[in-house]
């Protein structure tokens, strides 16, 4: 990098702006760090991999600060002084590995190219610690931007705090933590981070660290740990707000930005055996009608067929979306491992796919390669609002497929493979990552996971009272004031579940 030298230590601290401690629903008392390898270091222009089997790279844009003379048990009022320049910085980190680095952040946060740095250098004596500001973009969209006065830890403080134990030497790089807007990046994308004082005399700036992402193809050896994500991890790399946000005693915890520290986070919604088995009981005419009193009419996917409408579907979302073919894009995203066999392969017991493709029914989206893979891996069905290639095979698989028709043509007449693990649409409905999707006779419905239990709860008691209704009806009862039932028949009822 020809305008910062290498640096001996780059040091990053876990937390430190407001805006990102209400995203993760905690604010730190006190900063705390961890250390990146100098062989972390990118210059701008660089391209990034993201590792094969992984899906979750985020970036986070940052400050910088540049240490310009040895530093040892100074003061927050004379740690700034310490600072020679200030850079622009992209703190990458690959959450699928933090349950490995057991809070260390070695690997998820420590591989080659995971730290661009620059373009430009602001000298700090030019501007204040307290007119700052950094900015990224995200294929051009604005995403991230925050000023330092926004921060938690002032960047003396930072300074004094870590040179209580250690000399921090010229060159070295202290990285001062993301404002909130974080988030994941794909194969494909160009994420930009720029530092600037816009207040300050000429209003210096960095200008823009530029960082492409890239697929990796060599995946990961079985003398390791593998990457893994569960719900916790892809929440915080997406940064959607934890339930933490809104508790009282959230103000104080101390950070858990290591994965292993989980600190009073509500564990993350399990589809249990239980739960499974009090979903299969139910109909999804029962569970839509539970659904709509809550305010949610538009939860259905429609329009398809299942290959076994005699069989349940039930289980959590994982998502693929295609695009509209276009000859360049499926050149460059439609061949090799793409992320249409990326998504069949990291399914997973209980898992469900879906599958965004816009109705378009001129090609297939599955086939039986793929439908078979699904089955393999246990996963628990198959959504596509496309067409399946195939049909007669996967019809005769055990896993369930929903779909809008068959077809005889490949995918890349009509798609290419983009992304996975977003929020897609699918058959008129919303899918999340991680949505449970119930499936039978009727249709499909999508039921976000906070309302899970209490749903199927007052689902099985309506459909108590629908089968105490039908019996009235079946003896020869009239339906009014039965069904609905007024008071006397509400009181007839509770007398016959005593008996039950």
């Amino acid at each position: 990098m020809s305008d910062i030298s290498l640096p001996g230590k780059i040091i990053a601290v876990h937390l430190n702006y407001r805006s990102r401690a209400a995203q993760r629903g905690r604010t730190p008392a006190t900063p705390s760090y961890f250390l990146k390898p100098a062989s972390s270091i990118a210059a701008s222009g660089s391209e990034l991999e993201r590792p094969a089997g992984t899906e979750l790279l985020a970036f986070e844009g940052e400050i910088a600060l540049i240490i310009g003379r040895p530093t040892r048990r100074v003061s927050p009022e004379d740690g700034w002084a310490a600072v020679s320049g200030i850079t622009a910085a992209n703190d990458f980190g690959v959450y699928d590995l933090r349950a490995a680095d057991k809070g260390s952040n070695v690997r998820s946060k420590g591989g080659d190219g995971f730290t661009p740095l620059g373009p430009g250098i602001i000298p700090a004596s030019s501007v204040s610690p307290d007119a700052l500001r950094v900015r990224t973009w995200l294929n051009g969209e604005l995403v991230q931007e925050g000023t330092t006065d926004d921060l938690l830890f002032p960047f003396g403080q930072l300074v004094a705090d870590l040179s209580q134990l250690l000399t921090l030497e010229p060159g070295d790089v202290i990285l001062t933590g993301t404002p909130a807007g974080s988030s994941v990046t794909q194969p494909g994308d160009v994420v930009e981070v720029e530092v600037d004082a816009p207040t300050a005399q000429d209003a210096p700036s960095t200008g823009r660290l530029v960082t492409r992402i890239t697929a990796g193809t060599v995946p990961f050896g079985d003398f390791g740990t593998k990457p893994a994500v569960d719900d916790l991890q892809r929440s915080e790399a997406w940064g959607v707000a934890e339930s933490t946000a809104a508790r009282s005693d959230a103000a104080t915890p101390a950070p858990r930005e290591p994965a292993t520290e989980v600190g009073n986070v509500t564990p993350p919604f399990e589809l249990t055996a239980e739960l499974r088995d009090k979903l299969a009981a139910v109909s999804t005419a029962t569970l839509s009608s539970q659904l709509r009193t809550r305010g949610l009419d538009n939860v259905s996917i429609d329009g398809l067929t299942s290959t076994r409408p005699d069989a349940k579907l039930i289980g959590r979302a994982k998502t693929l979306r295609y695009i509209p073919n276009r000859e360049d894009l499926f050149a460059s995203h439609g061949g090799g491992y793409n992320v249409q066999k990326r998504a069949f392969d990291a399914l997973g017991p209980g898992d469900v796919l879906v599958i965004e493709a816009r109705g378009e029914r001129g090609s297939g989206t599955v086939g039986d390669v793929l439908a078979l893979r699904a089955q393999v891996t246990g996963a628990a069905g198959i959504v596509t609002d496309g067409g399946v290639r195939d049909l007669a095979i996967v019809a005769a698989l055990d896993i369930p497929t929903y779909h809008a028709g068959g077809h005889p043509a490949v995918l890349g007449r009509k798609h290419v493979p983009w992304d996975a693990d977003i929020t897609v649409a699918c058959g008129g409905a919303a899918v999340q990552p991680g949505d449970v999707i119930v499936g039978d006779a009727d249709g499909l419905l999508v039921i976000p996971t906070g309302l899970v239990e209490e749903v199927v709860a007052d689902a099985l008691e309506q459909e108590r009272e629908e089968e105490y209704i039908a019996q009235q009806v079946a003896a020869g009862e009239p339906i009014e004031g039965l069904f609905p039932m007024n008071a006397e028949w509400k009181d007839r009822y509770r007398a016959w579940l005593t008996q039950q």
